[in-house]
């Protein structure tokens, strides 16, 4: 099947949509008879979480992600690759309206300095007098006294997760699930520089290529498009 040879990770669903006009329960018995089923995902294992080094700010989302326009509610978190005995960590930004990642960030170190140039690079992209509410864990960098006046200088209100419950920000997990499922499980590095390249372009691709279900069969940056016009 020449859909799932491009796009190995796609489910039988989102085959379908490619496809048109054909039944989704055919596509999924004939992918199960080609043996083309999408793996189990990987989960992440690394925490940023430290205790209790700054202000802890109230969960406002309450697992709610639905978003009515872009820049309303912002998704954040840190993950980390290994490769050999380097690693590297991933810190992105992701907008809960169309799951675009509109800003991140890649760095050696789990530093302030990688959320900071981060967040800065989403205020640059903001539409003018929103005011989006930025949900994250409770990591020791969004405790810090920075990171909370730059929100504050910008209009974005701080919401965290309780302590220790990852389904208070599900919606990036499940990003992260599929990043390291789609670009880095199963795959082999010969170094850091080469996987941060092929995060940066699993991250073009996700936006402008990778058709979701709940976007009606389009790429984040499609769906966002549309839905100003």
């Amino acid at each position: 099947m020449e859909i799932k040879q491009k796009e190995p990770h796609y489910g039988y669903r989102r085959v379908a949509i490619k496809l048109g006009d054909v039944n989704h329960k055919r596509v999924q018995r004939l992918i199960k008879e080609m043996g083309l089923q999408v793996l189990p995902r990987k989960r992440r294992t690394y925490r940023s979480y430290r205790g209790e080094v700054g202000k802890i700010a109230p969960n406002q989302l309450q697992r709610n992600f639905k978003a009515t326009q872009p820049a309303q509610k912002w998704l954040t978190d840190i993950t980390e690759f290994r490769v050999k005995e380097e690693k590297l960590y991933f810190s992105p930004i992701l907008d809960c309206f169309n799951n675009e990642i509109i800003a991140y960030n890649l760095s050696r170190r789990p530093n302030f300095q990688q959320v900071q140039q981060m967040l800065e690079q989403a205020v640059r992209k903001c539409p003018k007098n929103a005011t989006p509410i930025l949900h994250s864990d409770q990591g020791w960098q969004y405790q810090m006294r920075g990171y909370q006046a730059l929100l504050k200088a910008n209009g974005i209100r701080q919401s965290m997760s309780r302590k220790g419950n990852c389904l208070d920000n599900v919606a990036m997990e499940s990003f992260f699930g599929r990043l390291k499922t789609e670009c880095f499980h199963g795959k082999s590095f010969e170094s850091i520089e080469a996987l941060e390249q092929a995060i940066r372009s699993y991250v073009r691709y996700y936006n402008e290529e990778r058709i979701q279900l709940k976007l009606k069969g389009l790429s984040p940056i499609q769906y966002r498009r549309q839905s100003l016009k």
